[in-house]
């Protein structure tokens, strides 16, 4: 450490942080005029975090309750922790616990030892551990919320990230209420979420595997003469091909059999998830949003599993937001832009509502199939269905008529409308009560 930065610190009664008692703590420097010296301050304290231990505090007699809010910066074995009092401007670094549950509920048997009396939030972003934590944490009867990544404010200006200082971070930010919790699922709701995606996944490895095969008959002049791919006509195709060497055959039958392994997982994903929605509790409302046009049982159990309860959207426009469907816009002064859509939120849902939207590029109509899936349904319910279908058609062809949108933009228009249609249906339908 430099001469002129040991002074410093010395003129303010401070000493190096290897000779305090107290460990140190990380907050806001005291003011002084002299910028250079705060600067050096903060970086110097900042150089050798260590942990914590919190002081037992006493709650006068009509005060205000202790609030300690807690950062979590999780990772796979490790969990960096800070502590926020709501009473400080400070923020102090705990130190680093295991990655296990067990870990964390020590934590929170320490903290109630050393605050007692004192009210617990914690607060983790939301990665590849999920939501255990945060219901292993509710069910102890603490308050725990997941935060979205993309949505943490972080300072442009900032070029070093740590988990410590990304645990302070969290904490400070919980304290000031600048951070808002994402929906949390219940594990049977979870459960089926997984089986959606599950078999999501397993399409994009088709998809993958046939377009593999495509190039590699395309590099050898082997071209397919009929106008649609992947149908009867086009598999009793490919089974007469014969490859000019042995091994160009395997190759072959190899990307073949990885699409045909693909169709059949396909399949039987389809019919797990056909058994699984008469027993889940929202299948009033994925029946209810099967009413809509290109909402068949996928696509309707897709939105139930990735959003959940659609009450706590109270506005159309927050669901729309909430899925990415709204436009980006940056605006200065009178200078007003608006882009492509934010694509924010939950992807899986919005895929669903985008293919969805394709069908209505044509007139409105109720097809059998369609008739077969409102029956027995509420007539208010088919009333917003075939609302639906005559706004969201004229929509399209007002959209793509000559000068203006291309198809794409405009079923993405139309996606962000029907999304307020599926917000109208999902709400006059209740689920069922969850069984003890």
């Amino acid at each position: 450490m430099k001469v002129k930065q040991v002074s410093a610190l010395r003129e303010r009664g401070l000493r190096p942080v290897g000779r305090v008692a107290e460990p140190p703590v990380v907050g806001l420097a005291p003011q002084t005029t002299n910028k250079r010296k705060t600067d050096t301050m903060k970086s110097y304290i900042l150089l050798r975090p260590e942990p914590v231990q919190s002081q037992i505090l006493t709650v006068p007699v009509g005060a205000k309750p202790f609030v300690l809010f807690i950062g979590l910066d999780v990772h796979n074995d490790t969990i960096a922790v800070s502590l926020a009092p709501w009473d400080s401007p400070e923020v102090r670094r705990y130190g680093i616990i295991g990655g296990e549950h067990d870990d964390v509920l020590k934590l929170v048997k320490r903290l109630q030892a050393t605050h007692p009396g004192a009210t617990l939030k914690f607060c983790y972003e939301a990665g590849p551990r999920g939501f255990a934590l945060c219901r292993c944490l509710r069910t102890h009867g603490l308050d725990c919320i997941l935060v979205c990544p993309s949505k943490v404010p972080r300072k442009p200006g900032e070029r070093v990230k740590t988990d410590r200082r990304d645990a302070d971070q969290l904490a400070r930010l919980l304290r000031a209420g600048e951070l808002t919790g994402i929906y949390v699922p219940e594990p049977v709701d979870e459960a089926m979420r997984d089986l959606i995606r599950a078999r999501f996944q397993v399409g994009k490895a088709q998809h993958r595997a046939r377009q593999q095969l495509k190039m590699y008959l395309l590099r050898h002049n082997i071209r397919y003469g009929g106008k649609s791919s992947w149908t009867p006509a086009h598999l009793r195709y490919l089974a007469q091909i014969k490859m000019p060497f042995p091994v160009q055959q395997i190759v072959f039958q190899e990307m073949l059999e990885v699409i045909s392994e693909a169709t059949a997982r396909l399949e039987r994903y389809d019919q797990e998830i056909e058994r699984a929605v008469p027993g889940w509790r929202w299948e009033p409302v994925v029946r209810a949003l099967m009413a809509l046009r290109g909402m068949a049982l996928l696509h309707a159990a897709t939105l139930v599993a990735e959003l959940g309860d659609f009450h706590r959207f109270e506005h159309p426009g927050q669901l729309m937001g909430y899925l990415g469907l709204v436009p980006s816009e940056h605006t200065t002064g009178t200078d007003r832009q608006q882009g492509g859509i934010t694509k924010m939120g939950n992807g899986p849902a919005r895929r669903a509502l985008v293919e969805a939207a394709w069908q209505y590029c044509v007139p409105a109509r109720i097809s059998p199939h369609l008739k077969k899936r409102q029956e027995g349904l509420p007539k208010a319910i088919t009333d917003i269905a075939w609302k639906a279908q005559l706004r969201l058609s004229h929509r399209y062809h007002h959209l793509t008529r000559v000068g203006k949108k291309k198809s794409q933009v405009a079923v993405t228009a139309v996606a962000r409308e029907l999304a307020g249609f599926v917000w109208a249906i999902a709400r006059q339908v209740q689920p069922r009560p969850v069984k003890p």
